[in-house]
């Protein structure tokens, strides 16, 4: 069984993150980068269904430029058997392109089953999944929390609001997953030292068009800082009047 994982590098989420001169995109200078947690997800489930059939290839795909090589190297640390790399310099694709060229290097492959996290951390976008089924012509499953292969078909459980939700796809297919999937593995030494011997393809993106175009980007503006209205029970209502007339709800 082939299993195509797709993956980005996102900013590490305990990263304070800077907007650029140009108002429109994050400063790289000081970031650390890590792959985006859900796709870990995806990646690991990927793996443990190679393991249980005792064969096949896990492939990783991402697209970005010369420092997404990190990321890559870590995901065959990992134990993906091979990476492909599609080369862009385009500071942040839309959605649109990334699905677009994912499903460009995913085609010839023909995958069984094709892999992603349900969203990116940076973007919540939650759109590139199913914009690449759409375009390989597979059924999607987004927010994966658990999963059982029955030969061509997988029974799949999503998270939905107030419980989940099962869900029999024929393969291939696209699924997205989610957090709590599984518990996504450290890579060791040996699955490092390994990883320097799997192979990288590097291909252009193909991207096309852009759909959207970032107009501004900005930070959160800063909290006021609190304040003291009183002790006991003589400042409630001093509190229920602010509360009612400055902060408007009750």
């Amino acid at each position: 069984m082939l299993q195509v994982v797709c993956i980005k590098q996102v900013a590490d989420t305990e990263t304070r993150v800077r907007v650029a001169a140009d108002g429109k995109t994050l400063d790289p200078s000081g970031v650390t980068w890590i792959m985006n947690p859900y796709d870990e997800f995806a990646l690991e489930q990927a793996l443990r269904i190679r393991e249980a059939a005792g064969a096949g290839e896990v492939v990783v795909v991402s697209l970005g430029g010369a420092g997404l090589q990190t990321t890559l190297r870590n995901a065959l640390a990992m134990g993906a058997d091979r990476a492909i790399h599609l080369k862009t310099d385009a500071v942040q694709p839309d959605p649109l392109q990334v699905a677009r060229a994912l499903a460009a290097a995913i085609r010839p492959l023909d995958p069984h089953i094709v892999w992603c996290g349900k969203q990116a951390v940076d973007d919540d976008a939650a759109q590139v999944g199913p914009m690449t089924a759409e375009m390989l012509d597979l059924p999607c499953v987004t927010v994966v929390a658990a999963i059982e292969l029955q030969g061509g078909t997988a029974v799949v459980e999503r998270e939905i609001e107030g419980g989940r939700e099962v869900v029999e796809v024929t393969l291939p297919a696209l699924l997205a997953a989610d957090k709590g999937l599984n518990e996504p593995r450290y890579a060791s030494l040996k699955g490092i030292m390994a990883a320097k011997k799997k192979p990288i393809a590097e291909a252009a993106a193909e991207l096309g068009a852009p759909a959207l175009e970032p107009v501004s980007l900005a930070l959160p503006a800063a909290r006021a800082p609190g304040r003291v209205v009183g002790q006991g029970a003589a400042a409630v209502p001093e509190l229920v009047r602010l509360l009612r007339h400055e902060a408007k709800v009750i």
